[in-house]
């Protein structure tokens, strides 16, 4: 199997997973239950907020790796459901310098950045710090690229909502 092979697979299985979690209730800072999980509130509508993100995450040289979308799928089957969407943010750089560090830690990349609408229709950006996704490897190089990629995701996020 060559290398873009395994990553192919490696994407499906994690668009897969990522998929089944979108389908859960929207995301609720009480509710996190991972230590770095982060929510703000969007002043914009859900699909504004989705684009915004799309487009914070250019702006801050991130690439868009994937995305997935319980509600698209469930309106595509004539289902409405609150709107949520999962968006995979990485870049190849930085998936070198994690691979380098910890292959064990590639289960990890791309960070999710998680955009969701609640019944009274307010948008929330949900994500982890990067720092908290890489901490329980316990690995220095690991560590310092999660620092570095702290500031970036919060910028996406803080651009995203911005007027």
């Amino acid at each position: 199997m060559t290398t873009n092979e395994s990553v192919a697979r490696r994407l499906g299985t994690a668009l897969a997973l990522i998929a089944a979690l979108a389908t859960s209730a929207v995301a609720q800072a009480a509710d996190a239950p991972y230590p770095g999980t982060i929510t703000v509130a969007s002043p914009h509508g859900f699909a504004d907020t989705a684009k915004r993100v799309e487009q914070a995450v250019a702006a801050n040289k991130m690439g868009l790796v994937a995305k997935a979308s319980a509600s698209a799928g469930a309106a595509a089957r004539g289902v409405k459901i609150a709107g949520n969407i999962v968006l995979m943010v990485f870049r190849n750089d930085y998936a070198v310098r994690m691979l380098a560090a910890s292959v064990p830690a590639g289960i990890e990349a791309p960070i999710r950045i998680y955009v969701t609408e609640d019944g009274a229709g307010k948008t929330a950006i949900t994500w982890r710090t990067p720092s908290a996704v890489f901490a329980p490897y316990g690995n220095a190089a690991l560590d310092a690229m999660a620092r570095e990629l702290d500031p970036v995701f919060d910028k996406i996020v803080r651009d995203a909502v911005g007027n």
